[in-house]
């Protein structure tokens, strides 16, 4: 999935916790949220002062909060786990194992929240020759 592919994906499913997400998925989005915030904030700052960059950069963090928790929860279904891991995160160690879910594969079989994703532009349940 590239950079823009990600962003459209999860902005169409701003709100959605159902079905699962490819690693690439998480990660660009990711990176485009902390980008995106970064730069408002920095630019912001600059122009108006710390206080405006706070903020603006809180309602950019509002703004984003909704669908990086989605696509959090849809990264945890493509590892077969409850999106409701993501509350171990509060335990602080227990970010290690998010972490480990975040950046390693997705299983390869359908599970309870869906069927595998594409790999390499096909969907390995696919027949057709």
């Amino acid at each position: 999935m590239t950079f823009q592919d990600s962003i459209t994906k999860c902005f169409s499913n701003y709100a959605n916790f159902q079905g699962r997400a490819s690693r690439s998925e998480y990660w660009w989005f990711y990176l485009f949220s902390n980008l995106v915030n970064f730069v408002v904030v920095f630019s912001t700052t600059l122009s108006m002062g710390v206080e405006a960059g706070d903020i603006i950069g809180t309602m950019v963090g509002l703004v984003l909060f909704l669908p990086s928790l989605a696509v959090f929860a849809r990264r945890l279904h493509d590892r077969n786990r409850s999106g409701w891991w993501i509350l171990i995160a509060f335990t602080i160690v227990g970010l290690i194992p998010l972490f480990y879910w975040l950046v390693s594969e997705g299983s390869k079989e359908a599970n309870e929240y869906g069927e595998p994703l594409e790999l390499n532009g096909s969907n390995p349940t696919d027949t057709q020759a």
